[in-house]
């Protein structure tokens, strides 16, 4: 690996110890073997390399999002939708779990414009990864304005699960509950 890879490895593994505010660039540096000119010349800033590290470890986290049997159930079905978020669910159940560093993240927003700007187009492209979990199909054929409906809708439901598990996990909605809220939801447009 070159420079910008080492200190990209250095960057997650700092956040995931530390978290954003209180990792500096000389413990990306150290972490990384490397040195502090490399992180403006290969990234610009230090907030704009955490937030490329921050992006990474989301799409990483997303392989575990598809790992538990969803190849048997049929797409876009409720059966489909409870597998996928149980599956999400379990990623935030462990300790020093990613999405306890989103929370962070998500805070400091407009106190870092330049990673705000960088994960808000992000978003986008988490939205279409999620949809093929849920609906089927490939990520490289999701429409623009199905990202930024169906996407975003899942992208708000994810955002909204990781604040509660990140409050306070003993009362926070586990697959089951999510699915017979949809359910309801459904039901209720059903018979109007």
């Amino acid at each position: 690996m070159g420079h910008r890879e080492d200190l990209l490895e250095g960057a997650k593994r700092c956040l995931l110890q530390k978290g954003f505010t209180r990792t500096t660039a000389r413990d990306i540096v150290k972490e990384s073997g490397t040195n502090l000119a490399s992180i403006g010349y290969h990234y610009g800033s230090k907030d704009a390399l955490l937030a490329r590290a921050y992006v990474a470890l989301v799409e990483e986290m997303g392989d575990a999002f598809d790992g538990g049997g969803l190849d048997d159930t049929e797409p876009g079905s409720l059966e489909r939708f409870e597998r996928t978020w149980s599956n999400i669910i379990a990623t935030m159940k462990e300790p020093g779990s990613l999405w306890r560093l989103s929370m962070e993240v998500l805070a400091l927003g407009d106190r870092l414009p330049e990673v705000r700007d960088h994960l808000a187009a992000a978003q986008r492209e988490a939205g279409r990864g999620l949809i093929p979990l849920l609906m089927g199909g490939r990520e490289e054929d999701v429409s623009d304005e199905t990202a930024d409906t169906l996407g975003m809708f899942y992208v708000t439901l994810m955002t909204g699960l990781i604040a509660q598990w990140t409050f306070d996990p003993r009362t926070a909605p586990d697959a089951g509950q999510l699915t017979a809220g949809l359910r309801r939801v459904v039901e209720g447009i059903s018979n109007s």
